[in-house]
Formats: structure tokens, sequence, C-alpha cells
């Protein structure tokens, strides 16, 4: 505090010598406004001490946003200015300071202050103390522009000039030198093989691979892995392959997740484009622009429209809570939900820091992060904002030509015949009296019914009852019966409240069957006496097939009375469902409706509303259907976003126009129109080739899945607590050359791993090198070797599955059948609960429910996809070993391939089934030692007989379970 005093002159006098304009109101706040914030404001409200209520009176946009209830004045007002108000002590629930009022003299200089409209050159806020300062467009290397390659930056000197094969391993070799490093040995030709195959494809090489690989090698080493890879990226498996890794950081998911799931049935679709764009290697750039903003793109032809239509569900396949009531909260959760989802994956970037202040660390203001927001808020994500339960939206997709001439038709015929069904069922309704006929087969909840209705949950039981729903007819949760078993042993009675005195028609509900008992005994006990009558169950009751009336009696309000059903002298089955009794006036209103459904007209109706729904559920299955996917649309009336102080919804502050990250300086960055939502305009700067996060954050995650590490190792964050480069000026060429290279894939996948880096060995033969590497270099930074990596679940299920010969190889297509999702529905949420994983296509394939996953990822860490997935995590437990002895999964996959080894004619000895497992389990030949604890393993022990499938099963089983098929070397 005492600071502050002392240097309120010299901060006086070095404005008046920088030349800031000063005036009498300027004064007037340096001399009497700031020292009274100081002393008594800033205790509570500054960062060098504490921000309670999210105020700030330390700098002028600290009390123009204001805290948790807004602004906290406002300029030229002071009586509505919520400041006055609180030191004014005029509200009993605000009261600042809280400890001593101000003297009058000093509210009126506050108040003074604010009716001259609140002068405050305090531009700048202040930074808490011993707190890192956030780092700014001009200090955080992410937003500093690519750098430019150069005839000498390119390919750096190196000593060793024999050892680089491309300007990559320039780079990485004159870091090593540097550091007086060298590599290791390049990795054997069998691990190089199987390195490819999984990396490429997520699928091992087979040993028919490795025996060619082994011959071509000797002739022509680099041509023979040229060719190979080559071959690879071609194959549909490595679009699977990596097209799993950008589901990852989509977080793809084939459900909304939460309590109330809701199966995404399209959402296939959108798998299937990511695969189809890999396999034909369409640019990353036009994915990421189609993702966000493909239905705003032309289109030349159908398939490109379905294309572009289907990439869009990437902003609606977020986990959403459809189930909350608070629509405006659900819209901008939403939206923040995809602007995280687009800054981690696309540019590193923890958007959804700004939603409620300025980011802690990097140069995102909040005034950027509703900028954004105004773009997809702009954006219609969800069917509407008025059902009970939201429902994202469905878009048809356009056919091919030679379909959508009869397609069109048929939509024409389904929209004149639902017209026509529309209208007349407006007339049965109106025909049709209220109390009408209940639905056949389907059961009814007793609260639909008039008068008094019993349950037979609600009966008084003895005896071995039943509970059954076979029936589908009944009422309530279903019905009882005896069994046929038990007979004079089982009764259930029902005792009814009755409201007040009257006589009342007692009905019995029953499901009948010719199995059923012919002379039920049932007795009454009423007002007037009792009665012991009997039903016939073995024929359909007279009323709505479900009742039968035993007659009206007399029942005192409150008084004694039930009803007593019993299976005594029985033979058959004796069943019951629900009691229900009518007084006088209800029955006159059913008797009413009865006769109303006699009406010659309506009967002509219900005929003709059952004709038109038999012709439209025919047609539907005729023809062609049209498919729809998940997508979004532009909103009717765009619109700029305000400031959702503290992120709070209702507490708004000033508009932003809709736009980007200021601090990303992009040359010409494209203007957003009034009438557009700006998505396409957000696509193109995100794309741009001088946009400096976007092209490094791609090239950084591929690195990282084919070398183990990032050159960024912090995959999704390149922000100021992420990592830095251990490269810089590599990842900025490769960058640079990936854009020149138009952004393709396939193209910077190979160039990576045709260098001798990543062809480096895992385990160096020399142990001086490897002694000296590891003390310099212990995290492997500078890539003296090649990373040990485990496989991640995907590959580890796919390489069982082929080993076993189960793998389902079929490209594309659904794997979970939902025709419709009626939201309010349970059938809906059961899809996911109750889904039994029993297919063996490749793991891509596997339903990506939120709540319910393949238990093998959950061992193996798949992650959790309610976000992007950059990397995924690598553990350790005791459940993954124990998943490999003991899970049904593995030991059916050892069965098969034991089955399958010894099924094979082309193996004839011992010798050549334990090579050939070798090979095709860990991707080598076994040595010495191993060959003969196989060998010595397979013969059959007199004191524990077992066949030759049993053995081969175990020893495929501990293969399974050892580091050497678990990793990658």
């Amino acid at each position: 505090m005492d600071w502050h005093r002392a240097a309120l002159p010299l901060l006086i006098l070095s404005l008046l010598e920088s030349g800031a304009q000063s005036s009498p109101e300027l004064d007037h706040f340096e001399r009497k406004v700031r020292p009274l914030l100081v002393e008594h404001c800033y205790a509570c409200h500054s960062a060098e001490n504490k921000i309670k209520g999210g105020l700030r009176l330390d700098h002028r946009a600290g009390w123009e946003t204001g805290g948790d209830s807004g602004p906290a004045l406002t300029p030229g007002s002071p009586d509505s200015s919520r400041l006055l108000r609180a030191v004014s002590y005029d509200d009993r629930d605000l009261k600042m300071p809280p400890k001593q009022k101000l003297a009058p003299e000093q509210i009126e200089t506050l108040r003074q202050w604010i009716a001259n409209g609140a002068p405050d050159p305090r531009t700048d806020a202040p930074l808490a103390k011993s707190k890192t300062q956030a780092q700014t467009a001009d200090t955080l290397w992410s937003f500093q522009p690519l750098a430019q390659p150069t005839p000498e930056t390119r390919s750096p000197a190196v000593q060793n000039t024999t050892w680089p094969r491309d300007p990559v391993d320039h780079h990485l070799l004159a870091a090593l030198e540097k550091n007086n490093l060298h590599p290791v040995n390049d990795a054997p030709p069998e691990t190089l093989l199987r390195r490819l195959h999984l990396d490429l494809t997520g699928l091992p090489p087979t040993p028919h691979d490795l025996t060619t690989s082994a011959t071509d090698s000797i002739r022509n080493p680099q041509s023979a892995i040229r060719n190979r890879i080559d071959s690879l990226l071609s194959s549909p498996a490595f679009a699977e392959r990596w097209a799993q890794h950008w589901l990852d950081i989509t977080r793809f998911a084939e459900s909304s997740g939460g309590g109330r799931t809701l199966p995404f049935k399209d959402a296939w679709r959108f798998r299937d484009y990511i695969i189809e764009s890999l396999h034909t290697d369409t640019p990353l750039n036009q994915i990421i622009t189609e993702h966000i903003a493909g239905d705003l793109l032309t289109s030349n032809d159908s398939t490109q429209r379905r294309r572009q239509l289907t990439a869009t569900a990437f902003l609606a396949l977020g986990p959403t809570n459809y189930e909350e009531q608070d629509k405006g909260l659900l819209r901008m959760d939403i939206i923040d939900e995809q602007l995280e989802t687009i800054g981690r994956s696309f540019m590193g970037l923890t958007i959804g820091c700004a939603r409620c202040h300025d980011h802690k660390f990097d140069p995102i203001s909040t005034r950027d992060y509703y900028a954004l927001a105004g773009i997809l808020r702009s954006t219609q994500t969800l069917r509407n904002y008025t059902d009970n339960v939201a429902h994202w939206v469905d878009t048809p997709l356009p056919l091919d030509p030679a379909l959508e001439p009869e397609m069109r038709v048929k939509e024409t015929q389904l929209a004149t015949l639902n017209t026509q069904l529309k209208t007349i069922t407006a007339q049965v309704k109106k025909l049709q009296p209220s109390a009408d006929t209940l639905p056949p087969d389907k059961p009814i909840a007793p609260n639909k019914l008039p008068g008094i209705v019993l349950d037979d949950s609600q009966a008084k039981l003895v005896g071995p009852w039943v509970q059954s729903t076979s029936f589908p007819n009944y009422v309530g949760a279903g019905y009882i019966h005896d069994a046929k078993t038990s007979k004079g042993d089982c009764t259930a009675t029902f005792t009814p409240t009755i409201p007040k005195a009257g006589r009342y028609e007692v009905r019995v509900a029953f499901t009948a069957s010719p199995t059923r008992d012919e002379k039920v005994p049932i007795q009454i006990l009423h007002a007037d006496g009792e009665e012991d009558l009997t039903i016939d169950q073995s024929t359909t009751p007279p009323i709505d097939s479900r009742f039968v009336s035993l007659g009206t009696y007399r029942f005192e309000k409150d008084g004694a009375g039930f009803i007593l059903v019993s299976n005594a002298g029985t033979t058959g089955y004796v069943t019951l469902d629900a009691v229900w009794l009518l007084d006088e006036a209800t029955l006159a209103t059913e008797e009413k409706s009865r006769t109303a459904r006699s009406n010659p007209q309506l009967a002509t109706a219900l005929a003709e509303q059952k004709r038109l729904q038999k012709e439209i559920k025919t047609l539907e299955k005729t023809g062609p259907n049209r498919p729809e996917t998940m997508s979004v649309l532009d909103d009717a009336s765009p619109a700029d976003c305000p400031i959702h102080i503290r992120g709070n919804i209702r507490n708004l502050g000033p508009t932003v126009p809709r736009g980007f990250i200021q601090a990303a300086k992009i040359p010409n960055t494209p203007a957003i129109p009034a009438n557009q939502s700006g998505r396409r305009q957000f696509a193109e700067w995100i794309t741009h080739p001088q946009n400096p996060l976007t092209a490094r954050v791609l090239v950084n995650r591929v690195w990282m899945h084919l070398f183990g590490e990032g050159l960024v190792r912090s995959v999704d964050n390149f922000g100021a607590t992420g990592d830095t480069p251990t490269h810089p000026l590599l990842l900025d060429h490769l960058a640079h050359d990936f854009i020149a290279d138009g952004w393709s894939l396939k193209k910077l996948v190979r160039r990576l791993v045709l260098t001798r880096a990543y062809q480096l060995a895992s385990l160096p033969a020399n142990t001086t090198d490897w002694q000296t590497n590891q003390t310099t270099d212990p995290d492997n930074k500078l890539l003296w070797r090649a990373h040990r990596r485990r496989l991640d679940a995907h590959a580890l299920r796919d390489s069982i599955l082929t080993l076993s010969g189960t793998l389902d190889q079929t490209f594309l297509g659904p794997n979970v059948q939902a025709t419709s999702v009626d939201p309010n529905s349970g059938a809906s949420q059961n899809l996911e609960y109750d889904y039994v994983f029993t297919d063996t296509r490749r793991s891509l394939y596997a339903p990506a429910f939120r709540n319910k996953r393949l238990d093998f990822f959950e061992a193996f860490d798949f992650a959790d996809i309610n976000g992007p997935i950059g990397q995924r995590t690598r553990s350790t437990i005791a459940p993954q070993a124990l998943y490999f002895l003991n899970h049904p999964f593995i030991i059916e996959q050892s069965t098969a391939a034991a089955r399958r080894l010894l099924a094979d004619k082309t193996l004839t000895t011992p010798d050549a089934r334990i090579t050939h497992l070798w090979l095709a389990t860990l991707g080598r030949p076994p040595n010495p030692t191993e060959h003969q604890t196989a060998l010595t393993f397979l013969i059959p022990s007199s004191s524990s007989p077992t066949t030759p499938q049993e053995l081969h099963t175990h020893l495929i089983q501990t293969l399974l379970a050892t580091a050497d098929f678990r990793f990658l070397d």
C-alpha cells in the first residue's frame, strides 16, 4: 500500500513527460480517485492481492467488464452504477468496503469521477506478483511466422556427410553432433518391416512378407523398402489406420454420452468419409475446411455434395447433454465444446480457457473467444431450441443422378400420402370419443384409464405367483400367473379405496389363452354382502379384449370391500392383471363413447386411416431410400455475440463482431459478410498458408505417430504451457514443405519413413554409444535412436485377429443399425447399454459409444473420447497382463490361431510351425534358445495329457503376453 502512494507522484510525472494528454478530469483521477481505489479497493479487487467476485478495479477494462454481476459502473451515470451504490451502503446486501463505510467526501469523489465519464488512463492490466506473465504474439514461438527454408538452413552442414538421406536427417544429425552424440545402428530388416507395416497400416506383416523382404533387401535394400512403402500407402489398410488417428483428434463417437445417451445413427458416415478421404489423399486443409463449412461450399456433383455435408458432422459429434433444460446454456456449451475441439485439434490451442476471462497464458482474449463464438452461434447445430430433449440436425443427402428422379417421385408420393393421413387422422380425432378403445397388443398405464384401477402390483399376494410380460396387452408393468402349480395356495386380494359411496361396476383384466382355466373363482365383498363368481380365462375378455365385467355393486366411502382371486379348484393356468371399478357417471360416459364408435363415418375414417398407414409403410420399403447425415446449417439470422461476463449467459457485456484470434497476424484475413455465419471464412483462416499454427500442428502429429514423440511433445498444446520444439527449424521446414506439397498426408508420411532417422534401431548394438548417449540425452529428444513404442489398442487387437485368421477386412460401411432415434424412448438408450461387441472387423469399426466401450479398449488405453485425443496414454498396469492370461477373447483367438496353424499343410514339421509362429506374432524368427524351449513345451506330458491343439494354444497365448508382441522396436 505504501509503495503505491510513493509511486503515485512518479507515475503522474511519467505520464506528463511521455506526452500523455492531461485534463482536469484526468488530474482529478490521478490525485484523488486512484489513491482512493488503491487504499480501499485493491485489497479485494486487484491482481496484486485477490479478485473477489471476479471484479478488478486496478485497470480500466476491469470495471468496464465488471465481475460476476456485470459492469461496476456506468460512465456519466453515478446513480445507476453498482460501485457507487456499494460504497454508499444504500443496498443492505451490497456494502463495500465491507469493514467500514467511506467518508462522505470520498463517496463524493467517486460520484464526481463517474459523472465526468469515469476517465481512466490505466489501459494495461497489472500482473499478480509471482505469476508468469502471459505470452504475447511477439513472444510465443508458435505465433511466429514459419521460417522459410534457405539453401543453408534446409540441409544444415554435418560432419558425417554419408549418414543423411534427407534434409530431415541433416537437421537431426547436426543437433546430435553439436552435443557430441552419434546415431545408433540401423534397425534389422525384419524389425524395420514390422515397424513400417504397423505404423502405416496397423496390421503386422505376414511371414511371407518377412521372408520375401529379406530376399529383396539383400539385392537392393532401399529400393525394396521404397516399393514396400508405396504398396502400404496405396492400400485401404493405410487409410483405415490413419483415419483412426484423425478420428481421435475429432473426438469421434457414436453416442452423445451422459445419462440419457442417444445413439448417433449416422455417425458412421463421417468415419467412412475420413477413410475415403485419406485413401484418395485428399489434402488435409480441404478436410478441415469441409469439417467446418462443408455445407457452404460449392459442389460439382452429388458425390462431392454428399462428402461436404457429411464432413460437417464434425461439429455435431461432441458430447452433448441433449436433456439440458436451459437451452441458452446448452447452446453456449455446444459452442464452447466446438471451439475447444477446433482449437486443440487443428491449432494446438486451448481456446475454451478464454470463455470466462482472458487466457491466463496464451494471447487469446475473451473478446477473441466471443468473436469466434459469434460464428458458431450463427450456426444451427440443433434441430431447434424448444424440444424437451434436444436433437441434432439430420440432413438428407443427394443420390446419384440415376436414382435421384425415382427418389423424388417416391418422396412426392409419400408427401401426398402423409398429407392425406394427416387430414384423415384429424377427422378420426374429431369423430372418435376421448374414451376410445384401448390400443390392442400394447401395454397401458393404469393412469390412462378412468375410475379406480388396481394393478396386480398393488394386490396382496399369497403363494408363488409368477410375474410375466409374455402377452403384451397388460396393464401396468406386467401380469401374474400361477404357473399351473400350487393349486389352492395362491390368492390375490385387491382392496380399493372408494372416494364416494355409490354403485360401481367391477371389471377384472386377464390374458386369455386356451391353456387358461375355465372356472377361476372370484369373491367380491361389497356393502350389501358377498358374491362368489367364476370366470372363464380360456376365451378373450369381451371388453377391449382385456376386461370382463363381474357386475355392479354398492360400495361405501372408505368402507370394507375387496376382490379376491384364487386358484382353488382349478386345473389350468390362472392369470391376473388388474381390477377396474367404474362409478355410474364414468359408465355413462363410456357407454356414450361406445355408441359414438358405432358411427358409420368413424368406421369409414378408421378404415381409410389404416389403409393409408399400410400404403405409406409399403412405399417406404420399396425403391431407393434417402440417406441422412448429421450436419449443421447456417442460421437464418446470423448475428454477433455479446461477451458473457465470467461465462454467465445472463450476464452480458458488449457485443463483439465476428472474427478470429487477433494475435495470429495473418495477412488478408477474410471478412465476414453480415448475412453469413462466418464458418467458411473461419475455415479459410485456419487453413491459410500463413497461419503459423495449423501446418505445424499437423506435421507434428504425423511425426509423433511415426517416431513416438512429437518434435513438440505436447502435441495438443502449442501454447505457453506446452513444450517448445526440440528442432524448431526442422518443424518449420517440414510445415513449409507440407503446404508446398498440397497438404498431402501420404507425401509427408512417405518422406519421413524413408529418412535414416526413422529407420534407426531402438536397441543399439554398440553399448558404448548407448551409454554415452543415454547419459547426455536420456529422453532421446535428439533422436539418436528409435523410440521403443507400445502398440495401441487398435493395432494390438487387429494383430491378434490377424494371427487367428478371424479378422473381417470388410472396407467401410455401418456397424450399428439404428433407423431412427427417439430422444424420449428408452429403446434409444438401450441400443448402447445393451450392445454386445461380437464382430471381428478392424477395431476402427468397433462402435465408439461414450458410455460403453469394448473392454479391450478399456484395458489398453484407448482414452476418453469426450474430447480430442492427440496422444493416447501409455500405462503399464496389472489388468493388462491379466487380460492376456484369462480373458475369453484371448483364449478364443489363441485357440483359433492354433487350429489355423495346425491346419496349414505347408507346415509339416514342428520346427516349421514354430518358425512360422514366431514370424506371425513377433515379426522375427526364434533364437536358438526360444526354438528349443518351444519344441520342449510342445511335447505332450504323460502326467498331464493334452492335445497338440491345446499345447499350441497355450504357446500362442504365451507369445501374445510377451513384451515383444506388444511393443514395436
